[in-house]
């Protein structure tokens, strides 16, 4: 029994080294606030406040790589870009689905600043340093709400954006992504204030806003895909589907909105309450902060006061 138990020990510490050899270690590079934006892609289907930007961009001397419509629009406003493709060397190939999957952007999102193995890579290969990347992806949930078939839904997930997206979020220490025009001005007002470049601070934001986005865009796939699959499966004799293979994933995702005055009860510590990724809460808070309990008094007086109305068809108000 003595034996086994120091066999145990011995074997323990060597299942860690080996479990332990598979994390990467982090990449040596320059450790630094701020970066200067001197490139930028810019590949977007919501072109809210795009050509702003992209003005903004340009007065300050950043140069713009840019691919499809977003090049298109803003050429048509009078700047100078330049495709995807004429800087990788490499058309667009597949109907656009290879044409951002390619080195010489991903290589100067994901290249570490600083570090001299990664700049002689960059200097045989002929590849450009991406300081910022602005991007939208692919209206896969607008298109699934139209009721698109199979076919077009697949079609429109997108594998270019997300690529990038997490590409320049791993890379925020040196890499600002902006996924949305909501975050436009406070990018602009941090260029200005810094002389063109970016904090750290607000690039880790952006990051973890990046990655919210990814999650909630994966969320939305994987949910639709699984309730694909159920449609399809057989229906056993009392009529229920019948379990093929594993039970589907469904994954939602979530974004803290506000934290709650108390839990259940006031001695508890502070919950929170939170709202699907990029959806609007369905009720607003006048005044002050509630707590749990307030809020199912809230959401309980409304079903009251909704069947009472339904039922007299006369106003009815709860307090």
């Amino acid at each position: 029994r003595q034996h086994f138990f120091w066999s145990k020990a011995r074997a323990y510490p060597r299942f860690l080294a080996a479990a332990m050899a598979h994390i990467i270690t982090s990449i040596e590079g320059t450790q630094a606030d701020q970066f200067k934006i001197k490139r930028a892609l810019l590949s977007v289907s919501d072109k809210a406040k795009l050509i702003e930007l992209a003005t903004f961009l340009d007065g300050q001397g950043v140069e713009l790589l840019s691919t499809g419509g977003t090049a298109a629009a803003i050429r048509k406003a009078g700047m100078t870009c330049i495709d995807v493709s004429e800087y990788t060397g490499f058309p667009e190939i597949m109907d656009g689905r290879c044409e951002t999957l390619q080195p010489k952007v991903h290589g100067g999102i994901m290249c570490v600043r600083g570090n001299k193995e990664h700049e002689a890579a960059m200097a045989e290969h002929g590849i450009k340093e991406i300081d910022l990347v602005v991007l939208n992806l692919y209206a896969f949930e607008a298109t699934v709400a139209k009721g698109a078939d199979f076919a077009t839904c697949i079609e429109n997930i997108d594998i270019g954006g997300p690529s990038m997206l997490r590409s320049s979020a791993k890379n925020h220490a040196y890499v600002t992504i902006a996924t949305s025009p909501t975050q436009y001005d406070e990018l602009m007002a941090q260029m200005t204030a810094n002389r063109g470049c970016t904090t750290l601070e607000m690039r880790r934001r952006f990051a973890a806003r990046a990655f919210a986005l990814s999650a909630s865009y994966d969320a939305a796939i994987s949910s639709w895909w699984s309730d694909q699959l159920a449609a399809q499966e057989p229906a056993n004799a009392s009529g229920e589907a019948a379990a093929v293979g594993p039970k589907p994933v469904v994954t939602r995702a979530y974004e803290h909105e506000r934290k709650l005055k108390y839990g259940c009860n006031p001695h508890q510590a502070p919950s929170a309450i939170l709202k699907p990724l990029g959806k609007e809460l369905p009720f607003k808070v006048l005044g002050g902060n509630p707590g749990y309990i307030n809020l199912l008094d809230a959401l309980n007086a409304y079903q009251l006061v909704k069947e009472l109305k339904q039922s007299l068809g006369l106003p009815a108000a709860a307090s």
